[in-house]
C-alpha cells in the first residue's frame, strides 16, 4: 500500500519496481510450495536480496535526507518517502522473511481483518460497556477467527462449543 503511495503521489520509479520485485518473489515462493518444496536455494535468495537492496540505495538515493538546521533542535523531520525508505531498509529482514521461511504470510491481512472487527464495533457502538464485556467480544473473535484459520466454519465452532468440545488446533499443546 505504501510503495503503491509513493509510486502514484511522489511518482517514485523505485517503489514500482520494488513492489513488482516482491510480487515476483511472492509468486516464486508460491509456485515452489505448491510442487511441495520447502525453500528457495541459495542463489535465488541471495540474488533477490540483493536486488532488494539496489532498489532500495536507488531509492535512498533519489530522496536524500533533509539537513538540520544549525537553530534548531531535535530530530529533522522527513519526507514520508524517505521514512518508508528507511523503514524497508531497516527491517529487510522482516519484510523479506515470506522468502526465507514459507511459513511466514506475504501480507498482514489476517491480521488486519482479525482487528477490524473490534473497529467495527467501536464504530458502531461507540464503545464497549465494560473492560469485561471487551474481553468476552475479544474471546469469542479470537476463537472464530482461530477456527476459520483452521478450515472450520463459524457454524460448527459455535455449535461444538455449546456442545462442550470447543474447537481446539492440533498444534496448542505441542511441546
Amino acid at each position: 500500500r505504501e510503495l503503491t503511495f509513493a509510486l502514484e503521489e511522489f511518482k517514485q520509479r523505485w517503489a514500482g519496481k520494488l513492489r513488482k520485485h516482491l510480487c515476483r518473489i511472492h509468486a516464486l515462493v508460491e509456485t515452489r510450495r505448491s510442487s511441495k518444496i520447502s525453500m528457495l536455494d541459495e542463489r535465488t535468495l541471495k540474488r533477490n536480496r540483493m536486488r532488494y537492496d539496489i532498489l532500495i540505495a536507488q531509492g535512498l538515493r533519489n530522496n536524500p535526507r533533509h539537513r538540520s538546521l544549525p537553530h534548531v533542535r531535535g530530530r529533522v523531520k522527513q519526507s514520508k518517502v524517505r521514512n518508508l525508505l528507511e523503514r524497508l531498509r531497516d527491517h529487510a529482514d522482516s519484510v523479506l522473511l515470506f522468502m526465507y521461511d514459507f511459513t511466514v504470510p506475504f501480507t498482514n491481512n489476517l491480521a488486519e481483518r482479525d482487528l477490524r472487527m473490534s473497529k467495527v464495533k467501536m464504530k458502531i457502538s461507540g464503545c464497549f460497556r465494560s473492560p469485561d464485556g471487551a474481553n468476552i467480544y475479544c474471546r469469542i473473535r479470537s476463537y472464530l477467527s482461530t477456527a476459520l484459520k483452521n478450515a472450520v466454519t463459524i457454524y460448527n465452532a459455535i455449535v461444538s462449543a455449546f456442545h462442550g468440545q470447543p474447537f481446539i488446533p492440533k498444534n496448542v499443546y505441542a511441546e
